[in-house]
């Protein structure tokens, strides 16, 4: 009970002005999961592209559920659209799910890591609500 704060004038002044460390009631940034990108050893540009990505970067996910090989597919772009590969078998149907229900799901570049001729990189999945 300690924790309760008692309202007067002096209290809500601060508040308004941040002296008060409230809790915000929305947030639109859920994190969900990191992935590394598949198939970046399948994209012709890869090395061409792996200079502009860089931690922090944001990553657009699509859905293409007429992949061949895949019909929870999600395929992952950079901002200028360049292909980059995709979500992981294992860890796509959640995801593809969710975005076949209209969330917008996008990834940030967490890592990158080059193990001879390929790249491992690293994002975390966020969903915006």
């Amino acid at each position: 009970m300690a924790d309760i704060i008692k309202l007067d004038r002096n209290n809500i002044i601060s508040a308004l002005h941040g002296g008060i460390d409230l809790a915000k009631p929305f947030e639109n940034k859920i994190y969900l999961i990191d992935v590394h990108i598949a198939g970046t050893s399948h994209i012709d540009n890869i090395h061409e592209l792996e200079p502009e990505l860089t931690e922090g970067k944001k990553i657009q996910f699509f859905r293409e559920p007429d992949n061949e090989y895949d019909e929870r597919a999600i395929v992952l772009r950079d901002e200028k659209g360049n292909k980059l590969g995709y979500i992981p078998r294992h860890s796509n149907e959640i995801l593809s799910r969710l975005m076949d229900a209209g969330k917008l799901l996008y990834g940030k570049i967490r890592k990158k890591e080059i193990i001879n001729d390929w790249i491992k990189i690293t994002i975390q999945v966020y969903l915006d609500d």
